[in-house]
């Protein structure tokens, strides 16, 4: 019986980003499959006490560089977005009703999304521009946001996000494998290790 690894990601995660280029390459090689959990980071950060690594100085300096090691080892498309952090909440929620009411659209928002983030460094927390990001890859914007504020859409990301933080999750990306947790995309190796 095939593998299973979580991944409880968020899209304002340029780490988040890296393990979701990854990933499927991994649980193909593995022959697992993957749980595609997006949650709250925000949520995570407030519950745990946490914080965004850029919220200190030189260790967000430091991090930027680092991501941008991890994208050129990988082959990824990477540009640092300058209008990071942004608050992600209707686009995590846009994911869990894609999720839930669209599977098939599912992959493409989430691409879309982490394109328009993390290669072309666009500014998703601005409507307009988020619009023009959703109307290009052939989404309804007003569809989308009429998605993100479904009542039962809301209360799906806010369970997924505790489930996470109940879990041990205190960043992203967060993966389980047989109950067993790895975070950050730096731990992918041990991720591919306990898949295979």
């Amino acid at each position: 019986m095939a593998k299973t690894v979580e991944l409880f990601f968020d899209f304002g995660s340029p780490a988040s980003y890296l393990a979701y280029k990854q990933l499927p390459k991994i649980a193909a090689e593995c022959s697992a499959v993957i749980d595609w959990r997006p949650m709250l980071l925000g949520g995570v950060f407030k519950a745990t006490g946490n914080a965004s690594p850029v919220t200190i100085p030189a260790k967000g300096r430091w991090m930027l560089g680092d991501i941008a090691c991890w994208a050129q080892r990988y082959g990824v498309p990477y540009a640092h977005n300058p209008h990071f952090p942004i608050n992600t909440l209707g686009l995590m929620r846009g994911a869990v009703g894609m999720q839930m009411r669209q599977p098939a659209d599912f992959m493409r928002y989430c691409d879309t999304l982490f394109d328009a983030m993390w290669q072309q460094a666009r500014n998703l927390g601005d409507a307009a521009v988020l619009a023009q990001t959703l109307s290009a890859a052939g989404f309804d914007p007003e569809a989308v946001v009429a998605l993100a504020g479904d009542a039962e859409v809301k209360a799906r990301l806010i369970a997924v996000t505790e489930e996470a933080v109940a879990r041990g999750a205190f960043g992203a990306p967060t993966m389980f494998v047989d109950g067993r947790m790895f975070f950050g995309q730096d731990r992918l190796d041990f991720v591919r290790e306990a898949l295979a």
